[in-house]
């Protein structure tokens, strides 16, 4: 081809609704990052969505320069689509179309890219379009991939599916789409209009069973358990290999504190996924705290101890060998090792946390960790109080914060009580009260600056997830 027939391929490549037009790397983004995001971190729905999960593995393949790979992704959408959307096989392709160009194109196999522009363009002439047509379908197909993609691309997907639902406001893909939507872009407390549309996606497709444990998260979070533990029970008896329903399912479980459950719903999701570091690692969490639960107990087996230290070094191990960047995975893993009185091994961890680039409220999470193990292991008071005041220095609003705020109060009334002079403790209290002055002047300068509307900005969902508590 001529060069101007490939400057006339790309201008059509552009128009095209496609993964490779929707820009789903989010600024400064790693590919690592990217692919971790899309393919771990966020629950892949399950095989009535499988054309959207291989489109976006498709558009992963071609990012790493595995574009046959890719290809062979995209075959796999097109015949999850001829087998389970024949009568809109044509309309439910386009996005598959349209990456199916992009990746020849990439190939420089022109010919291949121009017949895919041109199946897209037959049939949007059929709607007085050259290229893009607007349909449900293809918004609802832009809904998934946004959602899937997580980050700040909630409300653009809240955007697609309100979209769709405009002009088939009873189907149940699209009411589900916008219902799960909610349930990510729903902060606490919940709202209720969060739990109506997951209501009403369960009543319009009573087979989705995914949509059926976020309803149940959502009833827990309004004190209706007992109701939403039914739910969990139901879906996952219905959907025993759903990857997505167990891990909220585990989720549910988490919070109501039954940790056996916990652990039992995420080795299921394992069997199927054996190599996700995120579920090795959630595992691993989950025997830590029952570790720290037998503990507290009056009386306790040293035998089931040292099994569940075991089974979590294993998991903390895996979870490490497939994803060493996982967030707090050295410092959770340090944590068990103190708890089993392997000290200089924990240390050693801790300060593999520490030689990473971390977040502001991970490091101060990391600083209330390495403290309290100073403090309560090694009984070094000096380095668990340098520890509390380096973590909080940074400038960030966090649980963990307070917490070492908390502690440091209580060094220095502890200290006082023995000696009503001592200089560490009258230095700590100057200073706690130094930086409750600072919060307060700015509590005060937030006021002042208040929108119109009364509105101040609030944290994002990322900020608030790092704040894990310790």
């Amino acid at each position: 081809m001529s060069e101007v027939v490939k400057n006339s391929l790309e201008i059509s490549l552009r128009q095209l609704k496609c993964h490779f037009t929707w820009n789903l790397m989010e600024g400064g983004e790693s590919l690592d990052d990217f692919e971790d995001r899309v393919c771990n971190q966020i629950e892949f729905q399950n095989s009535e969505f499988r054309a959207t999960t291989y489109n976006i593995l498709a558009y992963l393949k071609h990012l790493r320069g595995q574009n046959e790979t890719a290809l062979q992704c995209l075959e796999q959408a097109e015949e999850f689509i001829q087998r389970e959307h024949a009568d809109r096989a044509e309309i439910r392709s386009l996005v598959t179309w349209g990456n199916y160009a992009w990746v020849y194109y990439h190939m420089d196999r022109l010919s291949e890219a121009q017949l895919y522009v041109d199946k897209v363009k037959q049939v949007c002439k059929k709607f007085s379009n050259p290229y893009r047509l607007e349909s449900p379908e293809l918004s609802c197909e832009e809904g998934w991939t946004r959602l899937k993609s997580g980050g700040k691309f909630g409300e653009r997907a809240k955007m697609c599916f309100e979209k769709a639902l405009e002009k088939k406001p009873q189907n149940p893909e699209f009411t589900s789409g916008l219902a799960i939507t909610n349930y990510r872009l729903d902060k606490w407390p919940p709202q209720q209009n969060a739990v109506d549309a997951l209501q009403q996606a369960m009543e319009l497709n009573p087979n989705n069973e995914y949509v059926k444990v976020l309803l149940a998260l959502k009833l827990q979070e309004l004190n209706e358990e007992d109701k939403g533990e039914s739910l969990v029970e139901e879906a996952v008896e219905k959907a025993p290999r759903a990857t997505d329903v167990l891990r909220s399912a585990a989720s549910f479980y988490r919070k109501k504190g039954a940790l056996g459950k916990v652990k039992e719903m995420l080795g299921r999701a394992l069997d199927c996924m054996p190599n996700n570091a995120y579920l090795h690692y959630y595992i691993a969490c989950c025997c830590r705290a029952k570790v720290m639960q037998i503990q507290n107990e009056r009386f306790w087996e040293k035998e089931k101890l040292l099994e569940l230290i075991g089974q979590a070094a294993d998991h903390f191990k895996k979870a490490e060998k497939l994803n060493p960047n996982l967030p707090n995975i050295y410092s959770h893993f340090a944590c068990l090792l103190a708890q089993a009185g392997q000290y200089e091994e924990a240390d050693h961890y801790f300060q593999k946390e520490f030689s990473k680039k971390l977040s502001p409220v991970v490091t101060q999470l990391l600083h209330l960790r390495y403290g309290n193990f100073q403090l309560y292991q090694l009984h070094c008071e000096e380095k668990a109080i340098h520890h509390f005041i380096e973590g909080i220095k940074i400038n960030k609003r966090s649980k963990p914060k307070e917490k070492m705020k908390g502690k440091l109060e209580k060094i220095a009334k502890t200290r006082l009580s023995q000696n009503k002079d001592d200089p560490t403790a009258l230095s700590l209290l100057r200073f706690l009260d130094e930086l409750n002055r600072e919060m307060e002047q700015a509590d005060e300068d937030a006021q002042r600056a208040l929108t119109p509307t009364g509105l101040l900005p609030s944290a994002s969902a990322a900020e608030a997830g790092d704040e894990e508590l310790a």
